[in-house]
């Protein structure tokens, strides 16, 4: 069946239709190649593996020569849980009254379609896009994210590839398009700190460790004091204990060790490294150094913050003309692969209403869907200005 690549509903329902649940690309690339490469695109499609993690598809679409103004984004989506749940099937992309029914409608598979739709758009006629654009697709957004965009990153640097800006297609929007654009990331740091006890019978105490009576002074020492007030364009940075482990199951046994797993999202006044020095110092002075173990995982996102200037405004203003609304500038929500394209260059996420991401019953609506595109084309217009 043709797809005209002009409009956004007919390619998110291409898109939706690809049941491309993470690690799997369902067809979702193939579709974006056979949409980009009669645009004159060079397309590629790498495949990135690591130990323990499964194997990616990735897409990367070129056309022109230079610093690449980017278009980036994700097909891969969450499992769409019991489908029996759903009022439209979840990979159909059915239309009930004004709103497309499906899994990535809003998360981001209409953003993608968008994306598409205004590099088509612009293109029509003969017309121009200004100076060369890319596209930045992966698969692995919703999953570990460790063979999508860093990789994927990774690969078009070490091929010479430049950018002058990226615009990132996550569903920023709380209420109505063009609320907000996210210009920044808090961080991410996960851990879990394990207080060493001695097993044995609870009748004989003296014999045993009980790791359990100091939970309550490490619980204090991650929790009990903030770690800072905020900045300008941060919230405060807040710890959150998420479990709490002990026991052997049995009421006789005082158990050998206690544990409690936590994770921090941070703001620009701190790194990995900072937080997790400040947070073994405040473990030393509650139980004593030594009488711990704290294990950090691999730190997964650093607070960043894309700094007001050209890309922003561009953005910006491209939002107020198309809603009649100036988009609030926010760091807030969890990670996305933001983290990774500021290293390469600034980055702005916006795109549709985050209402019903990862809910049953994901959708958005058609009328969005032409605004946001209307908005990707504005915004590529006056990108090279």
């Amino acid at each position: 069946m043709s797809i005209d690549p002009r409009d956004p509903v007919a390619v998110a329902q291409a898109l939706i239709a690809c049941r491309s649940v993470t690690p799997d690309e369902g067809g979702a690339h193939a579709l974006l190649e056979r949409l980009l490469a009669p645009l004159g695109f060079e397309i590629h499609r790498p495949v990135f593996s690591d130990e323990g993690t499964p194997d990616i598809a990735n897409l990367y679409a070129r056309r022109g020569a230079g610093e690449a103004f980017v278009f980036a984004g994700h097909t891969d989506v969450v499992p769409p849980g019991d489908e029996a749940r759903w009022s439209q099937a979840p990979f159909s992309g059915t239309i009930v009254g004004d709103e497309l029914y499906g899994r990535g409608a809003v998360d981001m598979k209409g953003a993608v379609a968008c994306m598409v739709a205004a590099v088509a758009r612009a293109l029509d006629g003969g017309g121009d896009l200004g100076g060369p654009v890319a596209f930045l697709i992966t698969g692995d957004e919703e999953g570990p994210a460790i063979n999508g965009t860093a990789k994927l990153l990774e690969w078009a640097h070490a091929r010479g590839e430049r950018f002058s800006g990226c615009l990132l297609g996550e569903p920023t929007n709380p209420q109505a398009l063009g609320d907000v654009a996210k210009i920044g990331r808090r961080g991410s740091l996960s851990g879990v700190v394990t207080l060493p006890g001695l097993q044995g019978h609870v009748a004989y105490p003296h014999l045993a460790r009980n790791p359990v009576r100091e939970l309550g002074p490490a619980l204090t020492a991650l929790m009990g004091e903030p770690l800072d007030e905020g900045t300008e364009h941060f919230e405060p940075s807040n710890l959150e204990v998420v479990g709490v482990r002990s026991g052997t199951g049995a009421y006789n046994v005082i158990p050998g060790d206690a544990a409690l797993q936590f994770n921090v999202r941070y703001n620009d006044l701190h790194t990995s490294a900072s937080l997790m020095a400040l947070i073994a110092e405040r473990l030393d002075d509650a139980v004593g150094a030594g009488n711990y173990a704290l294990f950090f995982e691999r730190p997964n996102a650093e607070a960043f913050l894309t700094p007001q200037g050209p890309l922003v405004e561009t953005i910006c203003a491209a939002v107020e003309v198309e809603t009649g609304r100036r988009p609030a500038l926010t760091t807030g929500g969890g990670t996305s692969d933001a983290r990774f394209i500021k290293s390469y260059c600034p980055v702005v996420e916006f795109g549709l209403v985050g209402q019903t991401m990862h809910q049953i019953d994901e959708r958005v609506a058609v009328a969005d869907l032409e605004t946001l595109t209307r908005i990707y084309q504005r915004a590529l217009a006056t990108a090279f200005g």
